[in-house]
């Protein structure tokens, strides 16, 4: 079972059947991972429940923000990437998400400073 792969779907499911929120499961990695989609325009609110995390998702007139989501490294296959091979996510119009010793970022972000790491996600 990969949590992080389950967050995302319920997110991309709840977008596409339009729904105003959906729950997660909590864990230290997928509240880091929400915050930084909320940091970069991608959802309206993350709450923090006791056990769950609601999640508010983000609509522009009916479009969902989020298009679609890949998870790249998963447990059964970790994927690592140095700085200069980072990959770009619709020529910019996405963002990788890459979890660095520095903590979790953008492909941009992590680019700028020079540091690597894990590809978790790509979410455009």
């Amino acid at each position: 079972m990969d949590p992080v792969a389950d967050a995302l779907i319920r997110i991309k499911n709840g977008y596409s059947v339009g729904k105003v929120s959906v729950e997660v499961r909590f864990s230290k990695l997928i509240w880091k991972l929400l915050k930084l989609l909320l940091e970069k325009g991608y959802l309206s609110g993350v709450e923090q429940k006791e056990r769950e995390i609601l999640v508010t998702l983000k609509y522009d007139s009916r479009i969902p923000a989020i298009t679609s989501v890949q998870r790249v490294s998963r447990p059964s296959l970790r994927v690592y990437k140095g700085a200069k091979d980072l990959p770009h996510v619709l020529n910019g119009l996405g963002i990788a998400v890459i979890s660095t010793p520095k903590g979790l970022m953008t492909d941009k972000d992590a680019r700028k400073i020079g540091l690597g790491g894990e590809v978790l996600a790509l979410v455009w």
